[in-house]
């Protein structure tokens, strides 16, 4: 055993910098790794390509006084009904959902969730149409043709969109 190592204190405190100077290169490595990944995603197709735009995400309510919550990933329609987001169509504006099986009506079954920015209506910024909501697959909630945006009063079903404004 070598000089350095005979003493107790002088053992420990190499052991304790050695492992640390190992798990700073360990760190360095994984940030490493992991800003490679986040920089080409886009280059090999990432499949989180669709997400929500920055203008919709956030707590808003409606003109019905309806309380909302929006992520990448999950809609809510407070206070008990939550849609899974499958997928975002960001060319055409609309939203493919899951509906949660505790939602008080239609579990297990899909939604179509069209939406659209509108101009000249503050404080509302936003609104979105419920196209389909008791579809039996994402597939056949997809095809439902699209609300008539240029008629946003009567352009969803016959009804308006429901407007959305930022809240609490």
């Amino acid at each position: 055993m070598s000089v350095l190592f005979r003493n107790k204190y002088l053992r420990k405190r190499f052991c304790k910098l050695h492992i640390f100077k190992q798990m700073r290169r360990v760190n360095f490595y994984h940030r490493f790794i992991g800003c490679f990944l986040i920089l080409t995603a886009g280059f090999f197709g990432s499949s989180y390509s669709q997400t929500i735009p920055y203008w919709m995400q956030g707590k808003f309510r409606d003109d019905y006084r309806i309380n909302y919550m929006l992520t990448d990933t999950l809609w809510f329609q407070l206070p008990n009904a939550k849609f899974h987001i499958l997928k975002w169509n960001l060319e055409e504006e609309y939203i493919i959902a899951g509906n949660d099986t505790a939602n008080p009506g239609e579990q297990g079954l899909f939604t179509r969730i069209d939406y659209m920015k509108f101009e000249g209506m503050a404080p509302y910024h936003w609104g979105f149409c419920l196209t389909e909501y008791k579809a039996a697959s994402a597939e056949d909630a997809s095809k439902k043709p699209p609300p008539d945006r240029k008629n946003p009063r009567k352009g969803c079903n016959g009804f308006p969109f429901s407007r959305m404004r930022r809240s609490w």
